[in-house]
């Protein structure tokens, strides 16, 4: 995870998102992003914060906070920057379903039945993979605890998650802007 942090902090820096040649990159941070930005924000201060207070009163400790305090905010950097620079992808070869370094899910266009609005929203405690009523599975790529596009497969597919592989009908997933993201889908599957 913290290589694939200093990978987004790099594509970022030279400007090379991770879409595939000929596709068309699709945004989901809206929803979480200005917690992210935030969180960054208030490391930064609190790197600073706490070398002021402890190079008084305990300078032995200072080195080693700055280090873990420096290490915490590029984890961070890492974290925002790629949910940046890892959007979903829809091309000539199919959709790749992301969030961040965590979920990259390849679906070549011959497993892909429908591509469609459906808006999901988290109930509390509601893992990931669901289960539903006829036995088949979707997965939830959920971004702000919400979805709103699901992907249906002609038939259940093995994808990878973040725990592991997963036998799966369905993924749903967010998009910033789920309208483009569809005409792009109607482009390659007409």
């Amino acid at each position: 995870m913290e290589i694939h942090g200093y990978q987004s902090i790099y594509r970022f820096a030279f400007r090379r998102p991770r879409v595939p040649a000929g596709a068309v990159g699709f945004t989901y941070s809206a929803p979480i992003l200005s917690i992210l930005i935030v969180l960054t924000v208030v490391s930064a201060v609190e790197l600073v914060v706490v070398d002021v207070i402890v190079h008084r009163w305990a300078p032995g400790l200072r080195v080693p906070l700055l280090v873990l305090g420096a290490w915490g905010l590029v984890w961070l950097i890492g974290l925002l920057l790629g949910v940046l620079t890892r959007p979903h992808a829809v091309g000539r070869d199919g959709v790749r379903v992301r969030f961040a370094a965590d979920v990259d899910i390849p679906v070549s266009w011959e497993d892909v039945y429908s591509v469609g609005r459906r808006r999901r929203t988290r109930k509390d405690g509601e893992p990931a993979l669901i289960v539903d009523d006829d036995g088949s599975a979707t997965l939830h790529v959920r971004v702000g605890d919400e979805t709103n596009l699901e992907i249906v497969f002609e038939r259940d597919l093995t994808v990878r998650t973040t725990r592991g592989p997963a036998v799966v009908r369905r993924i749903a997933l967010y998009a910033d802007d789920p309208s483009a993201y569809l005409d792009e889908v109607r482009r390659h599957i007409g």
